[in-house]
């Protein structure tokens, strides 16, 4: 008989490419999991990790016994929330990663909407760049996240995750005022500032910014979209900026009749395969897309 402790042990070692970045997400020591996972092998009867390196990997046996696997979470997932369901108000702690931006403009509206109608929920906030976000869902560590979305971009590193869409936020292009009626070879050597290249935002930007017929000239790097809104106002550099970002400023900034205006990424709310019939998580996600609805609704 297989050990669930056991495999899901094996799935953390497969999502963070390796025993010592697992251990130390989970914060185990490397040799409690190796433990674990030599016993894990004995019951399988066949090998499930080798050595990379100095790093381990699943094998074809270990990747087809984790595929295996995530259907009995989702199975236990959705046990949790019929559980939960018998109860007459949600209850219990829940643990919600947030983008920053939502996390600045919308969540606290949510969390004083949650404490008014359900006061045996405990929400507690954990503010993440979403790639990190969703990792940890994955990996049990919060029981859900919003994150955003971009077109053609990939939600989550993984499967076992059900996605519901919150809403959606118009992201457009911001000239420094001295730019504001650059032609096409001036967007070709402006300075940029946009996230880091590996991010969802960034991957959607360029390929925007190559439609159009420019590659952009990345200057500045950071995951602080405060930052890039700063520096679009002191005119050093052009950007790509979110509603909820310019709205939760006040900032006076127009977007650039030379950059598309019907882009928009989206908000959404992230659960564990199985868990989004959960009480709490139900109430929680609604709380949020009205607080988003009414931050958009007092900007029109």
């Amino acid at each position: 008989m297989l050990d669930l402790h056991r495999l899901v042990l094996l799935r953390a070692v497969g999502l963070h490419g390796g025993i010592t970045a697992a251990a130390r997400e989970l914060a185990y020591s490397h040799s409690a999991i190796s433990q674990q996972l030599s016993l894990l092998e004995k019951e399988a009867g066949t090998p499930l990790l080798e050595k990379v390196g100095r790093s381990a990997q699943l094998t074809p046996a270990g990747l087809e016994l984790v595929r295996n696997t995530e259907p009995i979470l989702a199975a236990l997932e959705h046990a949790e929330a019929e559980l939960a369901a018998s109860h007459d108000q949600p209850l219990g702690v829940v643990t919600l990663a947030v983008f920053p931006s939502i996390g600045r403009g919308v969540l606290p509206a949510a969390l004083v909407a949650l404490a008014d109608a359900h006061p045996g929920l405990d929400v507690r906030v954990r503010v993440l760049d979403p790639e990190d976000a969703a990792l940890r869902l994955v990996s049990r560590q919060v029981d859900a996240v919003v994150t955003d979305s971009y077109p053609g971009t990939q939600v989550a590193p993984t499967g076992g995750i059900h996605a519901s869409v919150l809403g959606r936020d118009a992201v457009r292009g911001y000239l420094p005022a001295a730019h504001a009626d650059a032609d096409l070879e001036r967007l070709r050597t402006l300075p940029w500032v946009m996230e880091p290249r590996a991010s969802a935002s960034t991957q959607w930007a360029l390929r925007v910014c190559r439609e159009l017929g420019f590659e952009p000239h990345v200057a500045h790097e950071s995951s602080d979209v405060l930052f890039h809104l700063r520096m679009v106002e002191a005119g050093v550099a052009a950007a790509f900026l979110p509603d909820l970002v310019v709205r939760e400023t006040g900032s006076r900034l127009a977007p650039s009749a030379q950059l598309p205006a019907d882009q928009h990424r989206s908000i959404l709310f992230l659960t564990r395969s199985g868990a989004q019939a959960h009480p709490a998580l139900a109430v929680i996600e609604r709380a949020i897309a009205d607080a988003f609805a009414e931050s958009v609704s007092r900007a029109d």
